[in-house]
This record gives structure tokens, sequence and C-alpha cells, in this order.
């Protein structure tokens, strides 16, 4: 699957996918991710890639022509969606990351300032989306969790039975159960806190039951 991602500030992303299971799934050729500078497409001297709202207001707007160029020159799959990544959009959930696991290709657009000129939503007939109702500084970092989030789901990528036990792979409100490592007593400020006895029992049968039983239901 290809991952392209149209922002301002291409540098952001380095370190992120540079690193964990992002980088394997990129070792792996499983994805493949471009980052494409909108300041490099900048009609310009300067590379303007941002200018005043009309109407007046506070804050400065993306400009299109520079998105635009940028998303001509990306080469697009069969099974291509554009995603403009917008604190008024819809809220991305499980659901949508199955849903886009499937696809071919995710074009994602980072908004940034006041956002994006709405032009470039009707031209390329893309989608709004959001991480919640909250305002970010921008749309770079609900791009990598957009693309963690999916990559995960691709096969060859994570263990399938691992994707099972997760939080929400069956249900938005179904989240894991609690889970628990070495040591079996860890004394943290004098108090003793112990690994529950029937995870110690090795009876698989029973330990099954326990964590169907503390699997957390999610409030909306």
């Amino acid at each position: 699957m290809i991952f392209d991602i149209i922002t301002i500030f291409p540098n952001i992303f380095d370190s992120y996918f540079r690193e964990s299971i992002l980088k394997r799934a990129q070792g792996k050729k499983i994805i493949n991710i471009k980052v494409y500078n909108a300041r490099a497409f900048a009609k310009d001297k300067h590379k303007t890639t941002d200018d005043k709202p009309y109407g007046g207001g506070a804050g400065m707007v993306q400009m299109a022509q520079p998105i635009l160029a940028a998303f001509n020159k990306i080469p697009k799959k069969r099974k291509s969606k554009s995603i403009i990544l917008s604190a008024k959009g819809k809220q991305f959930n499980q659901k949508i990351a199955q849903k886009w696991a499937k696809l071919d290709q995710l074009i994602l657009i980072s908004g940034r300032y006041e956002g994006i000129d709405e032009r470039v939503r009707l031209a390329l007939k893309a989608e709004e989306v959001s991480l919640g109702p909250y305002v970010l500084t921008d749309g770079d970092v609900a791009a990598m969790t957009i693309i963690s989030a999916v990559t995960r789901l691709i096969p060859g990528v994570i263990n399938w039975e691992s994707l099972q036990e997760e939080s929400y792979f069956k249900s938005e409100k179904s989240a894991e159960y609690p889970h628990y490592t070495r040591p079996e007593v860890l004394t943290y400020k004098g108090k003793k806190y112990r690994v529950p006895k029937i995870l110690l029992s090795g009876n698989h049968q029973k330990i099954s039951k326990w964590r169907k039983k503390r699997r957390k239901v999610i409030e909306k």
C-alpha cells in the first residue's frame, strides 16, 4: 500500500517513519510512504503556500494552487482515496482504519493554520477527516496516526492473533483486558502489587474466561 502525504513541513515525519513497525513494514515493501513538500510547487519566488482569508478573519489559509500542483504529481493507484486532515472533518475510528487498509493508496493532505482553501476539497472530491473533537496545530500528527492505525491492519505487518486480541477489533466499544508481565510481585512506594493468581495457573480455559470478563467497555 502507498501512503502519499502533502505537507509544508516534510521533515516532521523523518524520525517517526524510520522506527519500529512502520520501518519494518517499509523494509518488507508492504507499505511505501512518500512525502511531498507543497512549498516546492508554489509559483512565486518566496514559495508562498498561505494567504489572508477572503472575507476577513484571524489567521492564514493554505492556498489551493501548491496543494493541487503537488497532488497532480502523485501517481494514482486504482483503489485510491484522498483525505484532507481537518478539525471539522468526520472523526477517524477503527472501522474507517479497517476499511482503508483494503485500499491501494491513501493520499493525505495535511491542514495547518486556519485550514485549507475549500476549493481543494471540491476539486479533488476529497473526504475531510479529524482525529477527534479537538484542534491540533497541524494535520501532520493526524497523518502519522492514520498511517499507524491503517498499516498495522495490512496483512503481513502484525501477527493476526495479536490483532484479534486488541481493543476495538470486533467492536468500537470494546477494549482489551488488563496485561501483566514480570515481576510477579511489584513493589512501589512500600506497596506490593501482585499478578492475579489465575494468570499463573496455566489453565488457559479459565484465563480466557477471566480476560473476557475484564474487557472494558469504552464509553463514547
